[in-house]
């Protein structure tokens, strides 16, 4: 290697070293305790390579062909093919038959009604209904009947006393609580008077730097700053059942009974009631006219009334009697179509010319 070459290396060292690596430059965000880290310049690496360039596109080229050629022999319609026409001339023949002169008619004949004298009961007046009114009919009875209803009347009873002996309550039982005084003991614990941390110092990276500012030599190093600690003395509430839970056991339900006393008093044996008293009814006894069968309408029939009359009645009645009178006949002979003209279709063959 030349001597320009390695002093152009060492320069090119040198200017990166004191780029990155000057006072106040942004340390980095995710750096780890123990490690020290410097900004460098890479330069860039090149290398030669040989490539295949398209030229010129790829295409579609199109060429003509000649046509080919052969001599054949084939035959053609000289005469289409067609159908001719003959046409079947009528047929006549002489037949007989009859015709009607006189179709056949209907004669209507009117022949009166007959009549015949007959005797018969009629009704003059129908059956009727008439209504008698037939009086009420009485008689005299005795009866006893109520002057006064019966009525009751209540009679106050007294109430009986007599004098017992009872017990009471003077005091209701009831539940004391006494809340006792818990114990204590002196314990030491370590409290951190100040959490561990990082800081960023500088630190020289090579002893061999050319740098004549001591500065340029330099990197940022994350450092380990341990936290710091000191013994404090404290009374702990150990409880009173020296469980170690704070006031546990400390406090006590004491059951304190009910205090009864001795009372002589009064008291209703039976209570105060009325009596029922009955005051029976008051009757007497009167005479009075009643209707036995009361008043009414009876129910009459009349009968009808009837006469014997003579009349006029028809015995046959009156009608028209149809007569047919047959139709008359007479034969006569005539000419008709015995087979209608017809047409019939003849193919006529097509004709070839080579």
């Amino acid at each position: 290697m030349t001597k320009s070459t390695i002093l152009f290396t060492a320069l090119f060292v040198f200017s990166a070293v004191s780029l990155f690596a000057q006072p106040g430059v942004t340390t980095p965000s995710n750096g780890e305790p123990g490690k020290c880290y410097a900004k460098c310049l890479i330069p860039d690496e090149y290398e030669t390579v040989t490539e295949k360039v398209e030229v010129a596109p790829a295409g579609v080229r199109y060429e003509i062909v000649p046509a080919k050629f052969k001599t054949v022999t084939e035959q053609v319609v000289a005469t289409e093919g067609a159908k001719a026409l003959e046409t079947t001339p009528v047929e006549y023949e002489t037949v007989t038959e009859q015709v009607v002169v006189k179709p056949e008619t209907k004669k209507y004949t009117y022949v009166p009604a007959t009549y015949e004298t007959v005797t018969e009961k009629v009704m003059v007046k129908p059956e009727s209904k008439k209504y008698v009114y037939v009086p009420a009919v009485y008689e005299t009875v005795t009866e006893k009947v109520m002057v006064k209803p019966e009525t009751k009347r209540l009679i106050p009873v007294p109430a009986k006393y007599e004098t017992v002996t009872e017990q009471y309550v003077v005091r209701e039982a009831y539940t004391k609580i006494e809340i006792l005084e818990p114990q204590y003991k002196t314990v030491e614990e370590k409290v951190m008077t100040q959490p561990a941390t990082t800081r960023w110092v500088k630190r020289t990276a090579d002893e061999n730097c050319l740098s004549a500012d001591p500065n340029d030599c330099l990197v940022w190093c994350l450092v380990e700053v341990p936290a710091t600690y000191k013994v404090v003395k404290k009374k702990v509430n150990i409880g009173c059942d020296g469980s170690g839970v704070a006031n546990s056991g400390c406090i006590k339900e004491v059951q304190v009974p009910a205090k009864m006393g001795t009372r002589t008093k009064k008291v209703v044996k039976t209570p105060a009631t009325y009596k029922e008293e009955i005051i029976p009814a008051e009757y007497k006894t009167i005479t009075k006219k009643v209707i036995k069968t009361p008043a009414t309408y009876k129910e009459e029939i009349i009968p009808a009334e009837y006469k014997t009359i003579t009349k006029k009645v028809i015995k046959t009645p009156a009608k028209v009697v149809e007569e047919v009178i047959p139709a008359q006949y007479k034969t006569i002979t005539k000419k008709v179509v015995k087979s209608a003209p017809a047409t019939q279709e003849k193919a006529v063959a097509v004709e070839y010319t080579t």
